[in-house]
């Protein structure tokens, strides 16, 4: 079943609100709440008092598609834009959330539910990795969901334990990975050749456990919560049945839109690809309030524009031509 990343996104967050999630507008791209961070750089940020006890909504279940960008501080991808199939400096991030309500049972039905169900992916295509010490996840995985344990990794703290940044809410995850196929090269997760691109993570669940401080202790949370991200730009890959996220419909008609105008014909030339992640990264950041600047998140977005026009000048465009 071929979607396009329209579809893919409202299929997402109907499929949660009619599990009892409140819909929730994207946040800023700058944080409200939280001057260690940049920017929003994961679908979580806007909830992190929900996750802590320090603030509390009239829901406690939300879904969401937040704009994210990274490109400074502890995510950044900047460099990666444009020399890989998935990086971005700009993506949504579809998530579902309980904040004290269910934690990893329906976090993982949930989310096996709307991916073989909703999307119709077939169960064979999809790897799950859960952190090594979580025995009540993988239980899940295999008495409850009854997954195919040839298709199943335990792994460490830096494949599956995650937080947003050097303090705040934490904890373990289970991550879903797709299967690309063997014309891909590359391994499943753990193993020695798993940096290939064969098997692709999609969607992690975090099971929000415990609160990290500037010391790096953590302590465990008023009550146990779950953050799940997935990349929308990598799920719509999957159902276009295209290996590369610059292959997806709303990618396609940005980048033959910025070919056509400065007359480029090697429609696949990666410079392309940087300068229509870069755009659409540089709009939203203004749009936000970011402005050029020499620090900050100013600076950031001036390197992402001087990083375009730079890939710019490699396709034969004149500097005078962005002003």
């Amino acid at each position: 079943m071929t979607m396009t990343t329209n579809e893919i996104r409202e299929a997402f967050l109907t499929y949660f609100e009619e599990k009892g999630h409140r819909r929730v507008d994207s946040a800023p791209l700058v944080p409200g709440n939280d001057p260690t961070l940049l920017f929003t750089n994961a679908g979580m940020v806007p909830f992190k008092d929900c996750f802590l006890g320090t603030e509390k909504r009239a829901y406690n279940r939300a879904t969401s598609s937040q704009k994210c960008v990274r490109a400074g501080g502890k995510h950044n991808d900047l460099e990666n834009v444009g020399y890989t199939a998935r990086h971005h400096t700009f993506f949504e991030m579809l998530g579902n959330f309980s904040f004290g309500d269910y934690f990893k049972q329906d976090a993982i039905k949930f989310a096996w539910e709307f991916l073989t169900v909703t999307l119709g992916l077939p169960a064979d295509k999809l790897w799950v990795t859960v952190h090594e010490t979580d025995q009540e996840a993988e239980d899940i995985w295999f008495n409850e969901i009854g997954i195919d344990q040839q298709k199943f990794s335990r792994l460490g703290d830096k494949d599956n334990f995650w937080s947003m940044g050097d303090t705040g809410p934490c904890g373990p995850c289970s991550e879903i990975f797709y299967d690309h196929g063997e014309r891909v090269e590359g391994g499943p997760p753990g193993s020695p050749d798993e940096d290939g691109d064969r098997y692709i993570e999609i969607w992690n669940l975090v099971f929000m456990q415990f609160n990290r401080d500037q010391a790096g202790n953590t302590t465990p949370l008023p009550k146990p919560s779950v953050d799940t991200g997935m990349g929308l730009e990598r799920i719509t890959a999957v159902m276009q049945s295209v290996h590369n996220n610059y292959e997806i419909d709303l990618f396609v008609t940005l980048i033959q839109f910025i070919a056509d105008k400065i007359n480029c014909k090697d429609i696949s030339n990666q410079s392309l690809r940087v300068i229509a992640d870069h755009i659409r990264s540089c709009s939203f950041l203004i749009i936000d309030g970011v402005l050029p600047g020499n620090e900050g998140r100013g600076y950031v977005l001036r390197r992402i524009i001087r990083r375009a026009i730079r890939h710019g000048n490699k396709l034969g465009v004149e500097t005078s031509f962005f002003q």
